[in-house]
């Protein structure tokens, strides 16, 4: 299948709108605090990384938060700004001439002025001596530098090194609260690149859903997935690793890695757990399809996908400024909860099974997170929002109340897996609500999951996910026809507006 996109013509203004935001946020909070406005915002971009001990280098992806501020591709630059001016300075690595033998034609300085719209270009040899002479303060030049624990990750964000950094002052603090949080609100450009990552992945999964066929390896569906998006998005990057997960396999929450590495043979009747995701400019998307590789959903199967299907609309449908979600995480296991009452695979009062956790047993990570820049986007706990410890609630990625302008996925899951289910099973506290005569029957089963990405808007939420999600879209869809269908009523689950 051809595509009906082509790669999306990117606006280097959204840099430079991306720059001023921090600038307001920045000075307002040196306002408040009775503090000059001078000084630098200095960051590191990424270097180079090559295969351990070898010569061979691998695909360089920029450092985000230098990306979302400077939107430089290649490795080896520095960027400033000036707090009081608001002027930008990049600084570029000056390449020696056998660059241009091996690599290509060496850029001006000029070129980077002009590409990236930044007020002055010079070379990584000159920091100290430019932000010397451009500092206006009394004093050493104040650098503010990036600085900040990554709660997904729990790794810390490297400030900038370079030689001549003791001239300076410091400032270590003040910066990475400041700017995570102004990657939490997405501009009109921002969400234009995201929408664009949403668009050519969810016609790449289209294009697996039509090609899976039993006999297959997982790792072809990930090849599909790749060319698509590649040869008619232009996305050289992923998001993350795909995950390309059948039969019992889609019970491991991150299955694709190096030692599970989606290399299992389809066969017929499995269910098929798709999570890939394209990136674009370094925006990203995060898409969750799910479905029987035979293009036949069976009893048991419809059980647990529409389960999980009611879960994603129940929560698009609440989701508005102000929500908060943890409320709709909690939401979401009420609803799988319900479904597995009603299909007799649990037994007993659905609030108990609440009481007891038992969401948790069948979905074990969180509703979503934050996504932009990165798969798993900063700000989902800022300074002085704590984490929940209860089990169900610490594996969210954020615990935040909803704000227009945020962009965070929406995928719950129902899964069958043997770790988390045969303890509460043994449990004597949890073990009377299950129906072992029935539940055995789902062991091996694997797993659903569905995730969609969602901008929140000033009265509901956008899904930016266009992928079939109805059971007849998706088998009519396997079975050759056209889609998006046209339709003449719209509904929550098809990736339009939900008002709350």
């Amino acid at each position: 299948m051809a595509s009906s996109l082509s790669p999306l013509q990117v606006n280097m203004e959204l840099h430079f709108k991306n720059r001023q935001n921090l600038l307001n946020s920045l000075r307002h909070h040196l306002s408040q605090s009775f503090l000059p406005l001078d000084g630098f915002v200095l960051l590191q971009g990424g270097d180079e990384q090559t295969r351990y001990d070898t010569d061979h280098t691998e695909l360089f992806r920029q450092e985000s938060y230098f990306a979302y501020l400077f939107g430089v591709k290649e490795p080896g630059f520095y960027g400033a700004i000036d707090v009081g001016s608001g002027d930008s300075i990049l600084f570029a690595p000056r390449l020696p001439d056998e660059y241009a033998v091996w690599m290509g034609k060496i850029k001006s300085v000029s070129h980077f002025k002009e590409h990236y719209k930044v007020t002055t270009v010079c070379f990584t040899d000159e920091i100290v001596t430019v932000l010397q002479q451009n500092y206006q303060g009394s004093g050493k030049p104040l650098l503010f530098l990036l600085h900040g624990l990554n709660t997904d990750s729990n790794n810390f964000a490297k400030p900038a090194e370079f030689q001549g950094i003791d001239k300076f002052d410091k400032d270590l603090t003040t910066l990475h609260p400041i700017l995570t949080e102004c990657r939490v609100i997405k501009s009109d450009l921002e969400i234009e690149l995201i929408q664009y990552a949403n668009d050519i992945s969810s016609e790449a999964h289209i294009e697996v859903m039509r090609k899976a066929k039993a006999g297959m390896k997982e790792y072809q569906l990930e090849s599909i997935f790749l060319h698509h998006t590649y040869m008619y998005g232009g996305c050289r990057h992923c998001s993350y690793t795909c995950i390309c997960a059948t039969g019992d396999n889609s019970a491991v929450l991150h299955y694709g890695h190096t030692a599970a590495p989606n290399d299992k043979t389809l066969e017929d009747g499995d269910m098929a757990l798709l999570d890939m995701g394209a990136e674009y400019h370094f925006y990203g998307s995060d898409i969750t399809c799910s479905y029987p590789i035979n293009g036949k959903f069976t009893s048991d199967q419809t059980l647990i996908y529409n389960a999980v299907l009611d879960a994603h609309d129940a929560v698009i449908s609440s989701m508005k400024p102000g929500v908060s979600w943890i409320d709709m995480h909690i939401l979401s296991h009420k609803v799988i909860l319900e479904s597995l009452k009603k299909g007799q695979i649990l037994v007993g009062n659905v609030d108990d099974t609440m009481v007891a956790r038992l969401g948790h047993v069948f979905m074990p990570h969180g509703l979503g997170h934050l996504l932009g820049l990165d798969t798993h986007d900063p700000g989902g706990y800022p300074e002085g929002l704590e984490r929940r410890k209860e089990p169900g609630l610490k594996a969210l990625r954020t615990g935040r109340k909803l704000q227009e302008g945020m962009v965070i996925t929406v995928e719950p899951g129902c899964y069958f897996i043997e770790a988390l289910l045969l303890p509460a099973m043994n449990n004597p506290e949890t073990s009377k609500f299950f129906n072992t005569e029935v539940i055995n029957r789902f062991i091996g089963f694997g797993g659903v999951r569905i995730e969609s990405d969602l901008l929140v808007t000033a009265t509901g939420c956008y899904n930016m996910t266009k992928c079939p999600r109805k059971i007849q879209e998706i088998e009519a869809v396997m079975a050759g026809a056209p889609w998006p269908v046209k339709k003449t009523s719209t509904t929550v689950g098809n990736g339009l507006e939900s008002k709350a």
